[in-house]
């Protein structure tokens, strides 16, 4: 299924990148706001991705000059910043998001210190999940073929991570990935590949190193 996912995404770029530049604009009706969210190849900075991203910035700007106990103020940016916000959401200033519109919380999500995401694409995280600092997550990508990064063509892939997720400190989880529920990130990991529920995965690139499940009685036991 991994693997799959992976090709799946290497096959876009791949058959995105042998278009023509100009043909690829202009035979999509689409938007270029459309194709970033479906995936396609992109520009960044049309009018439309300019204002949504200058938003972004202004809310990340006044979110990270608040005091830590500012609670409601803390709330009303995260409900204008974000595409969806569960309850007892708390974000740790700061941070800074790419669009923050396509950033999506479920119930008790925690971010400590300095999280970075570019949410070029659809990113969504679990409930009860925390952040320690410094987490990245990239769902941004560049073309690897260079005439069309050249061109300034861009490309965007989701992000999933599960519920009751830990992702470590200075852990960063690249385009595409989806990170299954109970599953703990170690510290300073490159995600690059999706990882399962119920395990605990480090490394650069991450792998996982160990299972984690719980016995019938419902006490979590490490395998």
């Amino acid at each position: 299924m991994e693997d799959n996912k992976n090709k799946e995404i290497q096959s876009i770029i791949d058959n995105s990148q042998k278009s023509n530049t100009s043909n690829t604009s202009n035979k999509s009706n689409k938007t270029e706001r459309e194709k970033m969210l479906s995936g396609e190849l992109y520009f960044a900075n049309g009018e439309e991705l300019f204002t949504l991203r200058d938003n972004s910035s202004k809310l990340c700007k006044e979110f990270n000059k608040l005091d830590h106990f500012e609670t409601e103020k803390k709330e009303e940016i995260m409900t204008k910043l974000l595409g969806s916000v569960g309850k007892n959401c708390f974000i740790t200033p700061p941070i800074q998001m790419d669009y923050g519109i396509n950033t999506h919380l479920e119930d008790g999500v925690y971010m400590n210190f300095g999280c970075v995401i570019l949410d070029c694409a659809r990113i969504d995280i679990g409930e009860g999940t925390l952040f320690a600092p410094n987490v990245q997550l990239y769902a941004a990508t560049h073309p690897t073929d260079p005439e069309t990064r050249k061109s300034g063509l861009e490309l965007a892939f989701p992000i999933k991570i599960g519920k009751n997720c830990w992702i470590g400190g200075g852990a960063i989880i690249l385009p595409g990935v989806t990170i299954g529920d109970n599953t703990t990130i170690g510290a300073g990991s490159v995600v690059t590949k999706n990882i399962p529920a119920n395990v605990v995965a480090v490394g650069n690139p991450c792998r996982v190193i160990k299972s984690v499940g719980k016995t019938q009685e419902g006490d979590v036991i490490d395998k």
